[in-house]
């Protein structure tokens, strides 16, 4: 029986994918970090159907973070299903967090051969995705990549509502009004963003700290535990064994986002600044462990890295990439907040912005100068720099540097959190960063 839940915001960006291949063969699969609102996606999609016609017994719905599935092996998971399969009726599968079941993957695959049927499962992690998975469904599956909220879902699911007005002088403006009726700078909105993150369930105890805060807790616990600690036991291969070098390299990766980084970096900093535990004075954990641990981050979806491109040589560089966090609540859970680190918040800001968008992205290096984020998408490729002040002539020379040693045509952009005008540079557009983020 669906459970139902009148609260469920809108996720439409995610939706709309999962509807487009609605009633299609491959398996749709939604992954992303843990919370940030995949099983209300598949619950917005049950509710799809059932407003569609579908009956509510032609929907089997099991999330294997319940009780209630945790002792079935694959075997009793594929009778369980059958079971309830209706003869001569197509059915709808929904599975939660099924990378907790081992082997799920040959379930599924006998579901597709056997049943007329649809199938949506969720994953926090990438393992779900591997290679072992990959082989079973031999490109049979199409994956949705779900991210926290964005800066225009945050004010919706905060209750903000967005209007447009018309200046004097004719321009389209944005306000932004809470419950109340009250208007709400952007300055303090785009604050609250930055301070409290996009996590879903931060809306629903409400932006005070003492409670987000315990929330942010509760997830960092369980990406640690259940997606990474107790996921290796299960893959039997037991890379991450130490909790505490694990929450050394998280900080690190928290505390450095933005910044080149490398594997020797992270390994040398935490010995230097005595970061890790006597066990390590006679020496250093091998770069090895320290890929297995960033790694096993990734497959978390918490961090991100992102990879340097050479604009001219027109290749991918293989040293110092970055990272960056997935939800800057948890970045301040970890580290506290500190206004100091502005430019490099709005950058992550930004890349997980262009990643909603559906852009591959890079960082451009030309010559000795750095281009912020190279942003592709089928034949579009946008060059953006990102400042948190544009109104200094020193801070103007700096950003735009990079975009005149690129004599190319594609679209450049300066995205500025303040800036004292919006007016192009010599065919460079400066465009303010809510304007962007409101798009």
């Amino acid at each position: 029986m669906l459970k139902q839940d009148n609260n469920l915001k809108p996720r439409e960006l995610y939706l709309n994918q999962l509807i487009a291949f609605q009633d299609t063969e491959p398996v749709k699969v939604v992954t992303g970090i843990r919370r940030c609102g995949k099983s209300s996606l598949l619950k917005l999609m049950r509710k799809h159907l059932l407003d569609n016609g579908i009956q509510q017994d032609q929907i089997i719905a099991m999330n294997f973070e319940s009780m209630e599935y945790r002792s079935m092996d694959v075997q009793a998971f594929y009778e369980y299903v059958k079971g309830k399969v209706l003869p001569d009726k197509k059915m709808y599968l929904f599975f939660d967090e099924l990378q907790r079941l081992d082997r799920w993957e040959d379930a599924v695959n006998s579901f597709r051969v056997d049943f007329d049927c649809d199938i949506y499962i969720t994953g926090s992690n990438a393992y779900l995705l591997s290679s072992e998975y990959s082989t079973y469904l031999a490109g049979r599956y199409v994956e949705i990549k779900m991210l926290p909220l964005s800066f225009k879902e945050f004010l919706d699911f905060h209750g903000y509502d967005v209007r447009d007005y018309k200046t004097p002088t004719g321009e389209l403006k944005k306000r932004a009004y809470d419950s109340s009726g009250e208007m709400v700078l952007w300055e303090d909105l785009l604050e609250a963003f930055v301070h409290y993150g996009g996590m879903p369930g931060i809306a629903d105890v409400g932006l005070e700290q003492d409670k987000a805060l315990a929330l942010l807790d509760g997830i960092y616990s369980t990406i640690v535990v259940r997606d990474i600690l107790e996921r290796e036991k299960r893959r039997g291969q037991r890379q991450i064994t130490d909790p505490v070098l694990l929450r050394k390299i998280i900080l690190f990766l928290a505390d450095n986002i933005g910044n080149t980084t490398s594997l020797n970096s992270i390994s040398n900093t935490l010995v230097s600044e005595k970061m890790l535990e006597d066990r390590f004075k006679q020496g250093k954990p091998a770069i090895q462990t320290i890929a297995s641990y960033v790694g096993a981050l990734q497959e978390a979806y918490m961090f991100y890295e992102i990879k340097r491109f050479d604009v001219k040589g027109k290749a991918e560089l293989k040293t110092l990439s970055k990272y960056y966090i997935a939800d800057t609540g948890l970045r301040n859970y970890l580290l506290g907040y500190r206004d100091v680190d502005t430019g490099h918040i709005i950058e992550n800001i930004v890349y997980f912005e262009l990643l909603r968008r559906g852009f591959d992205v890079a960082v451009g290096k030309v010559g000795d100068k750095e281009i912020d984020f190279i942003a592709t998408k089928d034949d579009l490729k946008i060059y953006y720099q990102v400042t948190d002040d544009f109104t200094a002539e020193s801070t103007r020379e700096r950003e735009l540097a990079p975009f005149m040693a690129v004599r190319d045509n594609y679209e450049k952009v300066v995205l500025a959190m303040n800036t004292n005008s919006t007016a192009s540079i010599e065919g460079i557009k400066i465009v303010r960063l809510i304007d962007f983020l409101l798009e």
